[in-house]
């Protein structure tokens, strides 16, 4: 396998302990820092190059949240890393028991191509956090960023623990043979099963951050041009290739009439008459991207948008209206700046209909009615939900986030992307003495032994009382 020397060469790494110390850890963080800070500039151009992506977004989505993840690990991890104290029973009441965070060992993180820095960097600052020695897999989709990485991150990081592996499918898969102690991908469900098949041959624990179709609910009670201003910048923000962004919507009749002009209103308003010309909005990643997202066009009828450039990989912000739940665009993760609407009668139709789909990677819902939105997240599961705004969970570190069923497994972001990397390693530690109290346990047993082993070990209701 032409991966196995890397794979052992950080394995021996990882055994020799050095990069368990805090200090070390914090090094390489702080490392991480730096590379945002001083490369900065080189991965606006490389993210404009790759997608058309404009400066303030990428800044935001690849930079800025990247930092924030940073900054919250940097304060936060000596307290992380220390050994949790549990409660004990009677008969453990003179021990010492703990909750040890352990480093898992080796780790895979495969990111993928439609925000290539923060999520490779996002569950790359967890892993370091926790201790591992990491190999980071960035998309090959994105040439640019993919040569940023490969370039940059060995120039910041110490190279007998982390490794940057620029790989196709062939050669991923190859990757994928060896034997790791973690893997973490984001991409799509298909090869999220490709990586847990993997994984299941060496038993190793895998996140997979997920896609899938993200409902958003429009109640009719609503301020209906901010409900348009939030949806139409999650959908078109980064020309819709966010796996968090509305991926359709559900509404009254009524409220479809009223959202279409406010719709229209705030696509000219971001973008101008013409947003093929704006500097704001990006363009579709590749060329059979391009195709998939251009064909998806052909379902039901367009209301607003629906030009496209092939040359230049342009879709326009498009809003389709006359939709069947059966048309290819409501069967696909969309991943392309359009934007659905599907009529339902009321919530509870709109809640049947989200229900008889794949739990989503996230549930959007707008009201005025708090009522209603809750009645929305109390009646659904997805992996995160926001109420009345679109992206904006995913810019809080204090909040986990993950799929669920067809949307992935598992869950990341600041504590939580720790906590993920690292082994909660349950310890109890015993005096050697007091053998006189141990002896209850040891055969020939009695009923006498029984109820005082019953009694120091036992755990109680609460308000429950024990007579010896």
């Amino acid at each position: 396998n032409p991966y196995a020397g890397l794979v052992s060469r950080l394995r021996a790494a990882w055994l020799s302990g050095k990069t368990r110390p805090m200090e070390y850890r914090v090094a390489q963080l702080e490392a991480l820092g730096r590379l945002l800070d001083e490369k900065k500039q080189d991965i606006l151009e490389a993210t404009a190059l790759d997608m058309g992506k404009p400066p303030f977004e990428a800044e935001f989505s690849e930079v800025i949240l990247c930092k924030n993840e940073l900054h919250e690990t940097l304060n936060n991890l000596s307290h992380w890393m220390k050994d949790e104290h549990v409660d004990k029973n009677l008969a453990t009441r003179l021990d010492s028991a703990f909750i040890r965070k352990d480093p898992y060992g080796v780790v895979l993180i495969i990111a993928p191509w439609n925000y290539p820095i923060h999520l490779l960097l996002g569950p790359l600052i967890g892993a370091i956090a926790a201790g591992n020695c990491v190999i980071v897999k960035p998309s090959e989709m994105t040439m640019n960023t993919e040569r940023l990485m490969a370039e940059a991150l060995p120039s910041y990081l110490d190279n007998d623990c982390f490794a940057v592996v620029t790989a196709g499918v062939q050669e991923t898969t190859r990757l994928l043979e060896n034997k790791f102690d973690y893997i973490f991908y984001t991409g799509i469900p298909s090869v999220g099963r490709i990586v847990m098949t993997a994984a299941a041959k060496h038993l190793t624990p895998v996140t997979l951050e997920l896609g899938g179709k993200n409902p958003c609910y429009v109640s009719d009670t609503c301020d209906v041009q901010n409900v348009a201003q939030r949806v139409a910048w999650g959908r078109f923000f980064n020309a819709g290739q966010t796996c968090i962004a509305p991926d359709y919507v559900l509404c009254s009749v009524e409220m479809q009439e009223k959202l279409l002009p406010a719709l229209r209103k705030a696509i000219t308003d971001f973008y101008g008459p013409n947003p093929r010309e704006s500097p704001d909005f990006g363009r579709i990643v590749g060329d059979k991207h391009f195709q998939r997202v251009q064909a998806l066009l052909r379902s039901g009828r367009v209301a607003i948008g629906g030009e496209t450039d092939e040359k230049e990989r342009y879709i326009a912000p498009t809003v389709l209206v006359d939709l069947q739940p059966s048309d290819p665009i409501m069967q696909e993760e969309i991943f392309g700046p359009i934007l659905p609407i599907v009529v339902v009668a009321n919530v509870d139709e709109a809640i049947d209909f989200i229900n008889s789909r794949e739990r989503p990677l996230v549930m959007y819902a707008f009201s005025s009615n708090d009522k209603v939105v809750n009645q929305v997240l109390e009646r659904t599961s997805s992996g995160g939900f926001c109420g009345n705004d679109t992206l904006m969970h995913v810019t809080l570190t204090s909040l986990p986030f993950g799929g669920i069923g067809n949307s992935g497994l598992g869950k990341y972001h600041g504590k939580f992307t720790f906590d993920t990397f690292t082994h909660h390693r349950g310890c109890l530690h015993r005096g050697m003495g007091r053998e006189v109290l141990n002896a209850l346990r040891y055969p020939p047993y009695n009923q006498q032994k029984l109820s005082i082993i019953r009694a120091a070990s036992e755990v109680k209701r609460k308000g429950a009382c024990t007579l010896l």
